[in-house]
């Protein structure tokens, strides 16, 4: 028994509420290496022996090295002065923990237990209920459609153009509404914009004024009207709040430029001397990107500030949320201030954080609702698109990134296979439509919320910025219409298939010799199993210990049942989907 792999505190992380009268308890321990666990739980006030509750962990998640535990405790009462410990069988060894450490024996009553005090609610994980089954699609505004070409910039180019940094081709507000019906009949159901805010730059991160809607873009009547034929359609839009910096000519930094010390604004900026130099650069910057100072939102009047940004737009407009740039550098202090008060305008409101690695600090009870999974496509990326590992890397990647967050908080992630700052992932493959096909469908059904970044459906490649920020293409007779119709018929399937946007997930098959990996996803009353064949010949998949009745509901496939198994025969670089018949 591997003692020193088994990690358990009675922290967040590890126990936390759900309601008032259910407790998540959650442990960890090496690969393999148990048999069972015991939960063994009572409250504070109870000392006989029938008050002693016994439950088993379910193991829920493997990565490469580490087995997770979790389960669900009902209270039937209010879930507090809850006491606990765990008992540990390696099928040849029995071994307790409790706050004081291991035993070979268990405390029962005694002092070697963790207690659980009091079920705040803001100490459990809760985002909008709507979070957790949306098919996101990202717009970047200035190259998605020209609706309006009296506002397009007298310096655009041509519509089409090859893209570079400073370039502008005309997309606005009226072109995204006009846009909408291809977003709607793709099943998309919330839409993220990059920023529309008044800004020089094509791309807007450099805020001059965070009231004003960019003129290239349109009016706030425009804003109104495109908000209104979202909600019209059933779906919801995000905004990008880019709060972490300013744009150069932003007024508070233009009046600590021009006034130095004697600025009121000195201390909403990180100044390092005077005056301020933008050759010098001597102030704090995003990225180390002189034409966007760091903003200090650690100044009580700043941070009022941006928080008052972010109820603007909700109050009158309606928003379904802010997508918030660069978050997780960002003081996690200001993150609860601008959630308390905007849940408290309106608790439906989703805060969606940038980060690029584990978004821990951002997503809980009381920062922010998702972030976006960055973690996500660097597995797909890493098996997929470049071969740079094999299936059970990929699986230990997927799993490790699972056992990051509280359950809920998984199947609310932004899953993106590239975005504005990636090259398209398409291109990534070598624009292999094949293993692109592929990784649509895990992004379809591996658990968080799937996000499209514009004209991925129809073929859109690119390399990284400014690549990757190309016109979208709109004459049908360049569109990849059977990749359309590919992500049509997976998000519908999504949609119709509540075990693949709230369902559990388990390993079923990883066979690195011949490339192909099977997981499932199950709830109590459906099972589906995805197989992906990404080698170059034909495979027999076998998955055991999942009975029979399954059958194919994406693509065709021939399926030969046998005690307590099954065998799926699939072609080279295919994938299956197949779903527990109802009985």
């Amino acid at each position: 028994m591997n003692l020193a792999a088994v990690i358990h505190r009675p922290t967040l992380d590890y126990i936390y509420p759900l309601d008032r009268e259910k407790l998540n308890i959650s442990l960890s321990t090496a690969r393999d290496d148990m048999k069972d666990i015991t939960l063994v739980w009572w409250f504070r006030y109870e000392s006989d022996a029938s008050h002693l509750r016994r439950v088993k962990m379910k193991n829920i998640l493997k990565d490469g090295y580490t087995d997770y535990y979790s389960n669900v405790i009902e209270t039937k009462e209010l879930a507090a002065y809850v006491r606990y410990y765990f008992v540990l069988n390696d099928g040849n060894k029995v071994m307790s923990l409790g706050a004081k450490g291991f035993s070979e024996n268990e405390p029962g009553f005694n002092e070697n237990f963790y207690e659980f005090l009091w079920p705040n609610k803001t100490d459990g994980y809760s985002a909008p209920k709507w979070a957790n089954c949306q098919v996101y699609y990202q717009i970047f505004p200035e190259r998605f459609k020209n609706g309006d070409d009296s506002i397009t910039p007298e310096d655009a180019v041509a519509w089409g153009s090859e893209p570079d940094r400073e370039n502008f081709m005309g997309g606005d507000l009226k072109g995204i509404i006009d846009g909408l019906d291809h977003i709607k009949e793709l099943g998309a159901t919330c839409i993220y914009t990059t920023p529309i805010f008044l800004a020089p730059s094509n791309h807007k991160y450099d805020t001059v004024d965070y009231y004003e809607i960019n003129p290239s873009f349109g009016t706030k009547d425009d804003l109104r009207k495109l908000i209104e034929e979202v909600h019209n359609r059933g779906m919801r839009i995000l905004l990008d709040g880019v709060f972490n910096h300013s744009g150069y000519y932003w007024p508070p930094f233009q009046d600590v430029v021009k006034n130095g010390e004697k600025s009121k604004y000195k201390d909403w900026f990180y100044i390092q001397s005077y005056p301020v130099s933008l050759e010098e650069r001597n102030y704090d910057c995003v990225g180390h990107y002189k034409w966007m100072p760091k903003i200090n939102l650690e100044n009580p009047e700043t941070a009022e500030y941006f928080i008052k940004v972010g109820e603007y737009w909700i109050k009158e407009f309606g928003i379904d949320g802010w997508r918030l740039d660069v978050a997780d550098e960002i003081p996690a202090a200001f993150w609860e201030k601008f959630s308390k008060r905007i849940k408290e305008l309106n608790p439906d409101v989703l805060l969606l954080g940038e980060t690029w690695g584990d978004a821990g600090k951002l997503v809980n009870g009381n920062r922010l609702d998702s972030a976006m999974n960055y973690l996500f496509r660097d597995a797909m990326v890493g098996w997929l698109a470049k071969d740079e590992f094999k299936p059970s890397r990929f699986d230990h990647l997927i799993n490790r990134m699972l056992s990051l967050y509280p359950w809920d908080t998984d199947l609310r992630m932004y899953n993106p296979l590239d975005s504005h700052d990636t090259t398209r992932y398409l291109r990534e493959t070598g624009d292999n439509l094949k293993r692109y096909y592929l990784a649509i469908a895990l992004q379809m059904t591996i658990p968080g919320c799937p996000a499209v970044f514009y004209g991925d459906e129809v073929g859109l490649t690119g390399d990284n910025d400014p690549g990757c920020r190309l016109c979208m293409e709109w004459d049908k007779e360049k569109q990849n219409l059977e990749l359309l119709d590919w992500y049509k018929k997976l998000i519908a399937l999504r949609k119709s298939t509540p075990a693949l946007y709230e369902g559990d997930y388990h390993t079923e098959l990883v066979d690195d010799e011949n490339n192909v990996y099977a997981f499932s996803r199950n709830t109590e009353t459906e099972s589906v199993i995805v197989i992906v064949n990404a080698g170059n010949k034909e495979y027999d998949a076998e998955i055991t210990g999942k009975g029979n009745g399954y059958e194919a509901v994406f693509e065709n496939c021939y399926v030969t049942e046998g005690a307590n198994k099954f065998t799926v025969k699939l072609p080279a670089c295919s994938v299956h989907i197949l779903k527990k018949k109802e009985s």
